[in-house]
């Protein structure tokens, strides 16, 4: 028994998520883990666990990736699609809930707010520098407070008068937290402080000028935090929809944008097969001195390189199957 499925492969800075549909865009699996640095391994591990997982076999018609190491993924795997975040995030949200008008999604390191009318993108904003808009806040803020990240949320909601935490920074949010907690606050009253003060600094930084109409979708991995799901109810004073795999949606997305490519064009894939996760690869950055812009220029090689540093680009010798990052394009190789 086989299934003909298409791939998308979501690498973030902090998790990596893989996901499958099939082909009438109904949601067949997917596999989340920690990026940890290296993203060709856990892309490479991500394949080899939905493999492990599959009750049939699957045959791939498409593959699209996104997130932060789009480029890099589709290199390895052979992707049809490329596309960035806001692309994805927003092609699964109108798919699975129909009538969605914003998006709200938080991640480890980044968050984004999408505006959609009528199923199309009309506005978006990301923020991928103030760290208290992010999941990583609340992680070592949860730390510090010897809570388990998993029981954030369910404790959070035991709150009956949260502590007003300055959420504007992370720095200022960090020593208002600690003068609040020598002060004696439950741990609830901080916990749900603080899902209150990221949703003020989300609200305040991507949403300013936005009109935020319903339906309201959350995803990325803060969604799981029951805690920040009833701070955003209040704060917009309407319902929040968390979809299912809220977790995987980029990943969904940009499945999804390979089954619209496959179905449109016809074109065969570029997938390079589930083999890739048994393949051994090497990454090389070079300076280029061609013009005063000076660009880092990476380059992806199957197998060991000839030469395992090279000064130059033009050293490079080995089975090159990508090459970007400069800003004319002059060594580009997708």
């Amino acid at each position: 028994m086989s299934l003909n499925v298409y791939l998308g492969i979501d690498v973030g800075s902090v998790t990596t998520k893989l996901a499958l549909v099939d082909e009438s865009g109904k949601y067949v699996d997917s596999y989340m883990l920690r990026t940890a640095g290296k993203p060709v391994i856990a892309v490479q591990s991500g394949m080899r666990e939905l493999l492990k997982k599959a009750i049939c076999e699957y045959k791939v018609q498409g593959v699209g990736t996104t997130g932060s190491g789009r480029n890099l993924a589709g290199a390895l795997v052979g992707a049809d699609m490329i596309k960035n975040e806001i692309t994805a995030h927003a092609v699964a949200a109108s798919t699975y809930v129909p009538g969605v008008q914003t998006i709200l999604e938080i991640g480890g390191q980044d968050s984004k707010i999408i505006i959609l009318r009528d199923g199309i993108v009309t506005d978006f904003a990301m923020n991928t520098v103030c760290a208290a808009g992010t999941g990583s806040f609340l992680d070592q803020q949860a730390n510090r407070l010897n809570v388990p990240i998993e029981q954030f949320g369910e404790t959070a909601l035991k709150s009956t008068n949260p502590a007003r935490i300055a959420g504007r920074c992370g720095v200022f949010a960090e020593s208002d937290l600690i003068h609040k907690q020598q002060l004696g606050y439950p741990v609830e009253d901080l916990l749900y402080g603080l899902c209150q003060a990221l949703v003020r600094n989300y609200l305040s930084n991507l949403a300013l000028g936005k009109e935020l109409l319903p339906i309201v979708t959350f995803q990325g991995g803060v969604a799981t935090n029951s805690g920040m799901v009833k701070a955003f109810e209040e704060a917009l004073g309407t319902e929040i929809v968390v979809p299912k795999n809220h977790q995987t949606m980029g990943a969904i997305g940009a499945a999804l944008l390979a089954m619209e490519n496959h179905q449109y064009t016809e074109n065969t894939t570029k997938f390079k097969g589930w083999e890739v996760g048994e393949m051994h690869f090497n990454s090389v950055t070079n300076q280029c001195t061609g013009c005063s812009n000076n660009c880092e220029v990476i380059t992806i090689v199957e197998g060991d390189l000839e030469d395992p540093h090279p000064q130059n680009i033009k050293d490079i010798k080995g089975n090159i199957i990508a090459r970007w990052g400069g800003t004319c394009g002059r060594w580009d190789i997708s």
